[in-house]
């Protein structure tokens, strides 16, 4: 392995000096759906059990593929990035916020930690589900009943499985100090 920085201060195996499990990792994702190496997995691919393990939630998040729809999953994915100040997934997603429909100044609230709000009821629920869970607060049996109402038991579900996911991602960026937009190693 290198030992100069590619991606942060990770220093991303070339494909030719992978381990052959880290190799079919490598060539699970790129060859796969997915079509890439997004940004957490150039680091995971180090360990190929944990990547084999990650893609398909990751996988399910994905359009389409989940419960949520692509402005209530970025809704969720800018309140847990946000909260933990990871500078990669905040830019990536605050662009796709955008571009998905969701007001830039809602956007831009979510990330500066302001409060904002949406007229389509789900969302709002996403918001709020999100924005307790983030906080590290106990939902209250009011909000409980709002977003079980509101959303149901499969939604809130994949928030708080699509924050859990984001969150390792988060952290993973935040450790080897990825900074926003960093490309990586061109593959």
């Amino acid at each position: 392995m290198s030992d100069a920085p590619t991606f942060g201060r990770y220093a991303e195996i070339p494909v030719d000096r992978m381990t052959p499990e880290q190799r079919a990792g490598y060539r699970f994702l790129v060859d796969g759906p997915r079509g890439r190496l997004p940004g957490p997995y150039k680091v995971w691919v180090h360990n190929p059990q944990l990547l084999h393990a990650a893609a398909p939630l990751g996988q399910h998040f994905t359009p389409g593929q989940s419960s949520l729809s692509e402005r209530e999953r970025e809704i969720a994915v800018l309140i847990i990035t946000s909260r933990w100040h990871s500078a990669y997934p905040i830019a990536a997603h605050e662009k796709r916020g955008v571009e998905v429909g969701l007001p830039a100044a809602a956007v831009e609230a979510i990330i500066a930690g302001l409060p904002t709000s949406f007229p389509d009821a789900r969302e709002q629920g996403v918001y709020e589900l999100a924005m307790a869970l983030a906080a590290g607060r106990l939902v209250p049996q009011g909000l409980y009943d709002r977003a079980v109402s509101v959303l149901g038991h499969e939604s809130v579900t994949d928030i708080i499985v699509l924050m859990g996911y984001y969150t390792a991602v988060s952290l993973t960026m935040n450790f080897y100090a990825v900074p926003a937009g960093s490309p990586g190693l061109a593959r």
